[in-house]
């Protein structure tokens, strides 16, 4: 994971060179392969090699699968009935991953990549509290917002998910940058960037709507993104999300949330339990 996170590799490192660390890994290689395989892609023709992979994913995306695999790896449920609660936070932030991809693409953000593992990892402190919290408060957890997640985190665990999640890293000593970038799409919950922080902005914005979004679909919250309306979402979780939309990168957001390619995207991955 230091590895595969850190700022040089991510910044400098081939295709080749990934394929090479994932080939290093051979259950990580073998969820790439079962992944870029799966019926989301409908490929006609099986891919059998790492590098194949790559060449087809992207190396965002394989990046992704390598990063949520190993988080897997290392929070599990304790007992079966939570089972399900741990399914839907993976779901979670497979969709969450898959929307920043394409929508920081269409929105031509820079650092693509980056954004989409900030992402990723920003679902690491919900994995940790899912660990600590009863088996029996699970679902009950998890049907709130994420405002209301956080305050009983914080009634029951004395620190918030994301907070959670940040030492995590920090004990992981994984690049403090990267924790920093994680921590502030997190925080777009109670931060509005467009005043703090302007340039980084669109980013942590649309970092923080893809997690959001991830959550109501694999949750069954919103049963697809056809009709939605991000302007419209009026609920408290997105209070500061509303304010970073006025940001000029952001202009194209409502147009790329309903093109065709997103919203099929979307569909598929509804469509396929192994999305």
């Amino acid at each position: 994971m230091q590895k595969l996170l850190s700022p040089d590799f991510v910044a400098r490192a081939s295709s080749a060179e990934l394929g090479d660390l994932v080939m290093g890994e051979p259950l990580i290689a073998g969820k790439v392969l079962s992944t870029v395989n799966a019926p989301f892609y409908g490929l006609r023709t099986p891919v059998t090699s790492i590098g194949q992979s790559v060449t087809f994913l992207g190396m965002n995306s394989v990046r992704g699968i390598c990063l949520q695999y190993m988080l897997e790896e290392s929070f599990k449920p304790k007992q079966a009935e939570a089972q399900s609660s741990f399914d839907a936070i993976w779901r979670a932030s497979a969709i969450a991953s898959e929307l920043c991809v394409r929508l920081s693409k269409a929105l031509n953000l820079p650092d693509q990549g980056a954004l989409s593992t900030q992402v990723v990892l920003s679902f690491v402190g919900q994995l940790a509290t899912a660990s600590l919290f009863p088996a029996s408060a699970l679902k009950s957890w998890l049907s709130h917002g994420r405002l209301v997640r956080a305050g009983l985190e914080q009634k029951v665990l004395g620190l918030n998910s994301s907070e959670i999640g940040c030492l995590l890293m920090k004990n992981w000593e994984l690049p403090a940058s990267l924790i920093s970038d994680v921590s502030c799409v997190s925080q777009q919950l109670v931060t509005s960037y467009m005043t703090t922080d302007p340039e980084r902005a669109p980013r942590m914005a649309l970092g923080y709507l893809c997690a959001r979004l991830g959550e109501r679909l694999a949750l069954g919250q919103l049963g697809t993104l056809e009709g939605y309306d991000v302007k419209q979402d009026t609920g408290v979780d997105t209070h500061h999300l509303r304010v970073a939309l006025a940001h000029p990168a952001l202009a194209r957001l409502e147009q790329a949330l309903a093109s065709p390619e997103i919203q099929a995207a979307v569909q598929k991955m509804m469509d396929t339990p192994a999305a």
